[in-house]
């Protein structure tokens, strides 16, 4: 497998249709959003959800849900400590994690238990930003009850109260890059990048929950940019600003990605690859 030696920059447009996206603990789980109405799903919401279905694709991955161990493992500590041998080679530890974990290689990590006696820090040449809707979105809010009794009495339990909140209609982009420098050093390779490709293009596989019902959760498109060299021929926000999306004249609440015009800028000497999500 060849390490990466090439730029790449990519964006995926996500629809989001009576769905909660991304729950804000701080604000009763209601869809993240910023003060002026955008909605916002964070960058490690995103991580998250390729790190599951990388897990998916048959990679190891550190940083598992609980409800997706594949080890046995119940800690990050013990996860480190009983797979990676004890060396206090801080440059050999890293090599020995990356080469372990595809998400410690991708997204880098930071070692640094009780129970070891080595602090590694790992910088990871992908990176993410939080996504952003293209245009402010409104939220939905539904009361629910709960009417059964979670444990046995003789006399019924009073009806608990709660609240479910979705988006009515979303259209999100992420935007992301892969650094050929930092690649080097955690040996992402080629193989990697078309993993990660692929991950993005199936990113709601197997992610359904009551806040997110099957279907309701949609990558619409990626668009992949590799560049011919390791520094990348433009900068990766001129390139993600290549992409633009507006809405249709006409259109004042948009309910749909086909309420939307998107353009793609060219970049001279520079390709973009459309791939249509799932």
């Amino acid at each position: 497998m060849s390490v990466l030696n090439h730029k790449i920059d990519f964006a995926v447009l996500v629809s989001v249709n009576m769905a909660n996206s991304n729950g804000d603990p701080l604000n009763g789980n209601r869809p993240r959003t910023d003060y002026n109405g955008y909605g916002e799903i964070s960058d490690v919401c995103i991580k998250r959800k390729i790190r599951n279905r990388l897990q998916d694709l048959g990679q190891r991955i550190f940083v598992q849900s609980d409800d997706r161990c594949d080890d046995g493992f119940k800690s990050l500590s013990d996860r480190a400590s009983k797979t990676l041998p004890k060396t206090k080679d801080r440059e050999e530890y890293a090599r020995l994690a990356c080469e372990q974990w595809m998400d410690v290689r991708t997204f880098g990590q930071v070692f640094a238990f009780k129970t070891d006696s080595v602090s590694v820090g790992v910088r990871g040449p992908v990176s993410i930003h939080q996504a952003v809707s293209v245009s402010p979105i409104e939220i939905n809010s539904i009361q629910i009850t709960k009417s059964v009794n979670s444990e046995t009495s003789d006399k019924r339990s009073s009806d608990t109260m709660g609240t479910k909140h979705m988006v009515r209609f979303g259209l999100y982009v992420i935007k992301g890059s892969i650094n050929v420098q930092l690649a080097e050093k955690s040996g992402f390779t080629e193989e990697d990048a078309a993993l990660i490709k692929e991950c993005l293009r199936t990113l709601f596989e197997n992610d359904a929950s009551s806040a997110r019902p099957e279907g309701s959760m949609e990558v619409c498109q990626v668009y992949w940019w590799e560049h011919n060299c390791a520094v990348g021929q433009y900068s990766s926000a001129k390139v993600h600003r290549s992409l633009k999306i507006t809405a249709k004249d006409g259109v004042e609440i948009p309910s749909s990605a086909d309420d939307y015009c998107i353009a793609l800028e060219e970049l001279p000497g520079l390709s973009c690859e459309i791939i249509d999500g799932i």
